[in-house]
């Protein structure tokens, strides 16, 4: 069994960095995580002009005896590997580095003055890791990182706005 050096995710992330990097792949997040009674590692790649299918095949192939040999995960698992898509989850700083100008959401645990997604201009993060966004009125809003329940790319820049129905949730 590999050692767990800063958990299951971390692990499989060391084990699939250099597959990834010779397949000219970005691994932009992993995850190891349990829904109902099973148990996900999950691989999210990227690279330039986008990674398809083939993209994720192939980095699947190339991880399962790998993993099989390391054994970092004591219980059975389904390994799925995908792309972030255009509303890609920000979690890591070089995601926030990399999405910097671009329209996001941020949504919070809880609501300020009502409200608990705001959209905006992605601004670099704060020098105490504060995510930072310029509003479509031109306000700059600080978030703490955690208040922050997550941060995502808007697929629509035209829906900077974010609407009612989103308040729903």
């Amino acid at each position: 069994m590999a050692e767990k050096t800063g958990g299951v995710a971390a692990v499989c992330r060391r084990l699939a960095q250099p597959v990834a990097d010779e397949l000219g792949l970005t691994l932009w997040d992993v995850r190891f995580v349990k829904e109902g009674a099973s148990w996900y590692l999950r691989y999210w790649i990227d690279k330039d002009g986008g990674a398809d299918l083939n993209d994720c095949v192939a980095l699947s192939r190339r991880l399962n005896p790998l993993l099989d040999e390391a054994d970092p995960i004591p219980q059975s698992y389904s390994l799925e590997v995908s792309t972030p898509g255009v509303e890609r989850e920000l979690t890591r700083t070089e995601h926030f580095s990399y999405c910097e100008g671009w329209a996001v959401v941020v949504r919070l645990y809880h609501a300020v003055d009502g409200e608990r997604e705001f959209a905006g201009i992605l601004l670099p993060l704060g020098e105490d890791g504060t995510v930072r966004i310029e509003t479509e009125e031109g306000e700059e809003l600080t978030f703490a990182k955690k208040d922050v329940a997550r941060v995502n790319v808007l697929d629509d820049e035209d829906a900077y706005g974010i609407d009612e129905e989103d308040d729903a949730e």
